[in-house]
């Protein structure tokens, strides 16, 4: 069953011993992470299933990793952190079973996967309070935002199919290009893309936000779209639901939205 959703960005500076002295520029960011893994807890969450924009993205399929122990650390950024989940196969391959019988395409994932930054960030304060809970991981692709609702859907499903208490996360960073020293370069339609997105999710205006201008989305460099898309297309199934915005700041030229969804 489903019983929370929410959104997350990655940047591995919310790590302390990555972050260090930069801790205190995204400190809302790390208290609004810090809320959701005390409600992961109190709602005694057993899966989270991850949407991640550095997983193993393929053109035309949608990706379900199904490695049954998934590792991962933060060694390309400096850091020994380490960590390791269990996968709920079953849920994956469920998942990727109503998503043939619905013609979305998915493929599993069997080899050459690690944990991503994508997934781990957030893993890093969800499962704090709970190392032992098991994960799915899913990448998106490059096919349309319909097919990435629609995937949502059969999310939705597949979580409603098993007895068990389940989080959704869409984990992805809004735009990359908020300041002249952003990682992406500068571009003033990068704070517009943020403000809009983040108000169609307060105002639950699911069609325009799978109607957003294209050149505003590439002019915002953003990498969290579809992972958000996805987690609509899941809570489109209930009669209703509210997104409350928990924090967002982008002090380093890229925006760090974090999320949730009553329901």
């Amino acid at each position: 069953m489903l019983k929370s959703a929410y959104i997350c960005p990655h940047p591995p500076l919310l790590i302390p011993s990555i972050g260090q002295n930069n801790l205190s520029e995204i400190s809302s960011t790390i208290e609004a992470m810090d809320c959701l893994s005390y409600e992961i807890k109190k709602k005694e969450i057993e899966t989270i299933v991850i949407i991640s924009p550095h997983g193993p993205m393929q053109m035309g399929f949608m990706s379900v990793v199904g490695t049954k122990c998934l590792k991962g650390d933060f060694l390309q950024f400096g850091d020994d952190t380490s960590m390791s989940f269990e996968n709920n196969i079953d849920l994956g391959l469920n998942i990727k079973k109503i998503a043939d019988a619905r013609n979305i395409p998915v493929g599993i994932i069997n080899s050459g996967t690690t944990l991503d930054h994508g997934a781990m960030v957030p893993l890093y304060f969800l499962a704090k309070h709970n190392p032992n809970i098991k994960i799915v991981l899913i990448a998106f692709s490059y096919l349309d935002y319909q097919k990435h609702f629609g995937f949502g859907e059969v999310i939705y499903e597949a979580i409603e199919s098993i007895d068990e208490k389940i989080a959704l996360v869409a984990s992805g960073d809004l735009s990359h290009r908020l300041i002249p020293d952003a990682p992406a370069g500068y571009s003033p339609r990068g704070k517009e893309f943020d403000k809009l997105l983040i108000n169609l999710l307060e105002d639950n205006n699911v069609g325009k936000v799978l109607n957003i201008d294209s050149d505003l989305i590439e002019e915002a460099g953003e990498c969290g779209l579809r992972s958000i898309i996805i987690l609509l297309g899941t809570l489109s199934i209930l009669e209703k639901y509210q997104f409350e915005k928990l924090s967002y700041e982008g002090p380093f030229g890229v925006g760090y939205l974090v999320g949730k969804f009553e329901f």
